[in-house]
This record gives structure tokens, C-alpha cells and sequence, in this order.
């Protein structure tokens, strides 16, 4: 997941162009293919014995068409670009003329969103609810329909939430990190943020060669911490997985990175959070060394802070 290009100014969310076109290099170096959206929708729950990167934007920046797209353009490299309807045409950002210019080539598709990529979770029902109707009823209008793709601003969202958007929309990508396969929810889909910070060659070379952490199930189902901070956390793993007991895991509770208290009973880890999370964002990332490779899967809590 990237947002924005050669935008100094923005070291949390900007990636530098020469370090952009070197990480393409290291895919390309690795002979890892690109995912194109539309073989992504179409293969989704075909079990893959083949690696592919998907190229992800948010926001629609100016910088994006004004660095990335003519490099992306010009090498055919598939990706999404998640718009935010708002703030189309605004100074910093793209043009639905311009947006029009990208979602015409075959390897570019348009996502959605939101309308005005507020704090989505600090919206009573109804207001998001409309903020996310306009935003559809204005892709309608610019392009002609509304992208079944989805991203959730800040990565951030309620259950109730996701069931709304499963019913506009084919799949939902949140912020938290890990690599996709057919068995992550299809609403709650992971992404590896890439910025200056996290995004540099070394970092960017382990991330590209992680394989999915496969789970059958998480509770809670809703991500969105309200009273019961820190939440009780058990990820349910299938029962022919091995190597299971390998799994580390780090979470940021307390605004600390530290590695976090765990415990196995059969195929099931239980998650025990050291103290509260202090920010409206709390993670846990975990990894397994496994025979293959390591694998990743991470997980991000929208917290209600009072």
C-alpha cells in the first residue's frame, strides 16, 4: 500500500521514486508476477501455488499521476487506486479527468474510498452510511459505475460497518499487514503499508518473500475496541498446520512494541494483552518460521478512546 510520491514533506505516507522503481526491481528480480485486479477478482478462491504482489494506492494524490503513473504506464505494472470522491480535483489531488486518463488502461483499476475519508468510526450509522451512498452515487456519475473494490480510510472500521460495505462492495482492504490467500475474509483484507519509514530495501525484501499465515478463525469478529480495551484476542488455526508453536507475536499496546503474551491450547492461541492501547490504532503483528519461509499475519484494533 502506497499514497504518496516524491512528497518530501510526508515522510509517514511518501515513498521516494527511485526507491519506488528499486523495489519494483526486486519483484521483478524475484520473478514474482503482478496481480492484476481483474485476475484477482476472478481467481479469488482458487488456492494458489503461485505468488503474485498486487499494487495498491490510496487517496488519489496529485503525486501519484504526476510520478508514479507515467513509471506504472509506461511498464504496464497492474495496480488499484482508492479514491476518496471529496476531495477529487482538490490542490494535492487528481482530477476525475486525470482519474478517468488512468482507469481507461486495461491494468489500472479505480477503488473506493469513502466520500469525505474522514474518521469513518467516529460517525454515527447514518452518517456513514451516507457518506458512503455519496460516494457511490458519484462514482456512478464520473465513471459510470461504483468499483467493487473498497479500502477503509485509516484502515479503520466497526462490524457493523463491514456489513454494510459487503453489501456495495466485492472486497474491502483494510492497513493491517500480511499477505492475502483464499481463506482471509474477503472484507477485512491485508496490505503492507510502504512509506520512508517502512520502506526500505531491506524491509521491502523480507516483506515480499512472506507466505500467509492461514487461520480458520478470529474473535472477536469485531475489530472496533469500545469498553473491553484491551480485547481478548484467540486466532483458531486449522488443525494440519504445523509448526504452530514457532509463532511469535509483537503488539503495540501501551504505545510500546513488545513481544506479546501467548498461549497454545490445541490449535488455538490466546492472546494476552500486557495493558490497554493508549492510541485509536493498537496492532499485533505475528510471525511463524516455518519449513517454507516465514509467514505474517497482522492484525490492527480500532480503538474508542474516552
Amino acid at each position: 500500500m502506497y499514497h504518496r510520491f516524491n512528497e518530501n514533506k510526508y515522510p509517514s505516507t511518501n515513498i521516494q521514486m527511485d526507491i519506488f522503481k528499486k523495489q519494483i526491481e526486486i519483484i521483478k528480480s524475484k520473478k514474482y508476477k503482478f496481480e492484476n485486479p481483474k485476475n484477482f477478482d476472478l481467481k479469488f478462491d482458487q488456492p494458489k501455488n503461485e505468488k503474485k504482489i498486487l499494487i495498491t494506492i490510496d487517496d488519489a494524490f496529485s503525486s501519484f499521476y504526476e510520478n508514479a503513473w507515467p513509471f506504472l504506464k509506461e511498464n504496464k505494472i497492474p495496480f488499484l487506486l482508492f479514491v476518496s470522491t471529496e476531495p477529487v480535483g482538490r490542490k494535492g489531488y487528481m482530477t476525475w479527468e486525470q482519474i478517468k486518463e488512468v482507469e481507461k488502461e486495461s491494468f489500472a483499476f479505480i477503488g473506493n474510498h469513502s466520500h469525505s475519508h474522514e474518521y469513518l468510526l467516529d460517525f454515527e450509522f447514518n452518517k456513514f452510511k451516507n457518506d458512503i451512498d455519496l460516494s457511490i452515487k458519484i462514482f456512478n456519475e464520473k465513471l459510470g459505475y461504483n468499483p467493487i473494490f473498497f479500502s477503509y480510510p485509516f484502515g479503520e472500521y466497526s462490524l457493523t460497518q463491514i456489513n454494510y460495505i459487503k453489501k456495495k462492495f466485492k472486497y474491502a482492504f483494510g492497513q493491517h499487514s500480511g499477505v492475502i490467500d483464499f481463506n482471509k475474509d474477503i472484507y477485512e483484507l491485508p496490505r503492507f503499508p510502504i512509506n520512508e519509514k517502512y520502506g526500505d530495501l531491506e524491509r521491502f525484501n523480507f516483506l515480499i518473500n512472506l507466505l500467509p499465515l492461514q487461520y480458520k478463525n478470529i474473535n472477536p469478529k469485531d475489530k472496533y475496541v469500545k469498553k473491553n480495551n484491551p480485547p481478548n484476542l484467540i486466532i483458531e488455526f486449522f488443525d494440519d498446520q504445523k509448526n504452530l508453536k514457532n509463532i511469535n507475536c509483537f503488539s503495540d499496546e501501551g504505545n510500546k512494541w513488545n513481544k506479546s503474551n501467548i498461549k497454545f491450547e490445541k490449535n488455538k492461541l490466546t492472546v494476552f494483552f500486557r495493558e490497554k492501547f493508549l492510541f485509536r490504532r493498537g496492532r499485533i503483528n505475528c510471525s511463524l518460521n516455518d519449513t517454507d519461509g516465514w509467514r505474517w499475519l497482522g492484525l490492527q484494533f480500532s480503538v474508542k478512546l474516552n
